[in-house]
């Protein structure tokens, strides 16, 4: 018996090194690349570290070899295009570990070159109507937002096992906990409305976590909520939870979710298929899989999309099989006309002055990701239809700060993630009507099969969404309402910085207006905006293209000539850094002081102020800010 019993002791004991590893991350976690805060920056340094703590593990050498992370269903089709003897792979499956997570370590001499066989956030390093420039690897094979919470925790888990065994993890204690107790009973049952929300705020993992800046230590403040959120304490403890059940109970739990979603977002499973994936991208990219397997006669399939779409919404309808693409214009604050919507459905798919081209589908993001515009989906879905063509929603920015009914609107495909609904460990949502299913059942199998290993993914979208709804959207989008209104008029007092989107907070439209502002500070690149908020006011915010390099360009007046100069340089130099917009998104747990510190801050950029006072130089706060990042790294990882 004593060697069973230490056996479990040790399984136990890295069981909690491996938890509090994970909530150690959860504290800084933020989107990684392209973030400006500290957050961001340890995030980054986690996730990228992950990659070189697998590839030893693998005993691999770095500079011959480029690691790719893909789910199931992914390397599946990714290692068909591969020989054998390229590649090595480990699996968080074969370690006991419920991550959905794939490890794909691939010599780079063979690389596949080309257009990758799936596209979207991240695989591309600038985008025009008509060309693409990819990325680099492994950005360029890496589909959206990665799973990054389980890939830190993956790799903390492989050094883990270099200490106790590869079979660690594989005798870990099961718990019992019922489906009830994990997804619908937490320390805040006796709270729902307001109060759930104010209880929320100070339920963030990360609340008031301090930063070094150049006026001392400050309370991190979150304005990236567009880019990923934080999670609640409630929804870690139930990812916890559903690691440790049993199979059944596990997939029990992902039978409950699928209910969850169906509920929330109006759509009854007697109709609509839900289908767990990694994130959005993905999502989206088996709805364009599936549009190209639909045959038509004597018509030939076109596809529409929007200046406004994010490149998840983009370039996988620019790859769909027999289909050609065409784009439809939007005015300045963000809407689409649905005058112009209108004659165009007409135009193809009624008077047939196209030809045989028939519009057959039209994909639009929920809310802009860049202008914070929530588009008429209900005008929108009825135009789309009238005219036999179908409805796809990108939800990715909509979920967390609107409600949604897909049966009353009509709508035929919905993608989100749950990284964007205070569950960041990789979960993707595809929803969509049964009867559109065009997929091969045993494709769909498996398909399905890879979406569900991320037990702890699913759960923790569960869980959150349950919260929010107890909260209630009005209650949500009155409170982000009112702080963008603050934010939007802070804006307006500053000299020389533009607002793009609807400025004006007493048009009838900015009940249309989400909490997501870009603007530009005159003679100063969006990066050199971001880094200062971060430095003097510990404040992250994003910066750059924000995967829409189709709307920025529009928007920043970018014309041919230099939209072809830009794609030169980005050929010749990389790493040169582009044109952009800073971003400021808003999401539960910000507040009216955190806003008055940003507009403060901002102030002072803008004014060019070198704050000689302060007891902090740039140069100082930089070297600390290293040191904060590398504690964070040491505390997970060690």
């Amino acid at each position: 018996m004593e060697p069973e019993i230490l056996q479990k002791t040790e399984s136990q004991t890295a069981y909690d090194l491996l938890r509090n590893s994970i909530s150690t991350a959860l504290e800084t976690y933020s989107n990684v690349h392209r973030g400006s805060g500290h957050f961001s920056m340890v995030t980054t340094y986690l996730f990228d570290k992950a990659r070189e703590i697998i590839l030893n593990y693998l005993g691999l050498n770095k500079r011959k070899y480029v690691l790719i992370f893909c789910t199931p269903a992914r390397l599946n089709e990714f290692t068909k295009k591969l020989d054998s003897a390229s590649y090595k792979m480990i699996s968080s499956k074969d370690l006991g570990l419920p991550f959905g997570i794939r490890a794909l370590a691939i010599k780079r001499s063979s690389l596949p070159g080309g257009v990758p066989f799936q596209t979207g956030g991240g695989s591309a390093r600038l985008i025009a109507n008509d060309w693409v420039v990819w990325e680099s690897a492994p950005e360029r094979f890496e589909l959206g937002t990665p799973v990054i919470i389980n890939i830190i925790a993956f790799a903390k888990a492989l050094k883990l096992i270099g200490e106790y065994g590869k079979d660690i993890f594989q005798n870990t204690e099961k718990e019992n906990h019922t489906i009830g107790e994990i997804l619908y009973a937490d320390d805040l049952d006796s709270f729902n409305g307001r109060d759930l929300l104010n209880k929320l705020s100070l339920n963030i993992i990360r609340r008031g976590k301090s930063v070094p800046t150049t006026g001392g230590e400050k309370p991190f403040v979150n304005f990236d909520y567009a880019a990923s959120t934080p999670t609640f304490k409630p929804v870690w403890k139930a990812v916890q939870q559903s690691w440790k059940q049993s199979e059944k109970t596990q997939k029990k739990l992902i039978q409950e979710v699928r209910t969850i979603c169906a509920e929330l977002l109006g759509a009854p499973q007697s109709d609509y298929q839900t289908v767990f994936t990694s994130n959005t991208t993905e999502a989206i990219n088996l709805a364009a899989e599936n549009t190209g397997l639909e045959t038509f006669s004597d018509v030939e399939p076109v596809v529409l999309t929007t200046l406004l779409e994010h490149s998840s919404n983009d370039l996988p309808w620019r790859m769909v099989a027999n289909h050609s693409h065409i784009t439809l214009s939007i005015n300045k604050e963000g809407f689409i006309d649905l005058n112009e919507l209108d004659n165009l459905l007409k135009e193809y798919n009624k008077e047939g002055k196209q030809g045989k081209k028939r519009i057959t589908i039209f994909a639009i993001s929920g809310a802009s990701n860049v202008l914070g515009t929530f588009n008429d989906l209900d005008e929108i879905s009825q135009i789309v239809h009238k005219y036999g063509a179908r409805l796809l929603v990108d939800g990715a920015q909509m979920v967390a700060h609107r409600k949604v009914n897909l049966q009353a609107t009509d709508i035929d495909y919905f993608a989100f993630s749950a990284h964007k609904v205070y569950a960041p460990f990789g979960t993707g949502v595809l929803m969509m009507k049964k009867n559109l299913i065009r997929i091969h059942p045993l494709k769909m199998q498996s398909i399905h099969q890879s979406g569900e290993e991320n037990v702890g993914g699913i759960v923790a979208l569960g869980k959150a969404l349950v919260l929010l709804q107890r909260v209630g959207f009005e209650n949500i989008a009155n409170e982000e309402q009112i702080l963008t209104k603050k934010i939007l008029k802070g804006l307006s007092k500053i000299p020389n910085i533009q607002v793009y989107g609807i400025t004006d907070t007493n048009t009838l439209d900015f009940a249309k207006r989400g909490g997501v502002i870009v603007f530009n500070l005159k003679e100063k690149m969006s990066d050199a905006v971001a880094k200062g908020l971060a430095l003097h006011g510990g404040i992250g915010i994003r910066f750059g293209c924000h995967c829409t390099h189709v709307l920025i360009k529009h928007i920043l007046g970018v014309g041919p000539k230099l939209e072809k100069f830009q794609k030169l340089m980005v050929t010749v130099f990389p790493k040169v850094q582009l044109p952009g917009v800073a971003r400021v998104s808003i999401g539960i747990g910000n507040t009216e002081e955190e806003v008055d510190r940003l507009i403060y801050t901002l102030s002072k950029i803008a004014k060019k102020q070198n704050n000689t006072n302060e007891k902090y130089s740039n140069t100082e706060v930089k070297k600390q800010i290293k040191e904060f990042v590398k504690d964070v790294e040491e505390r997970v990882y060690s």
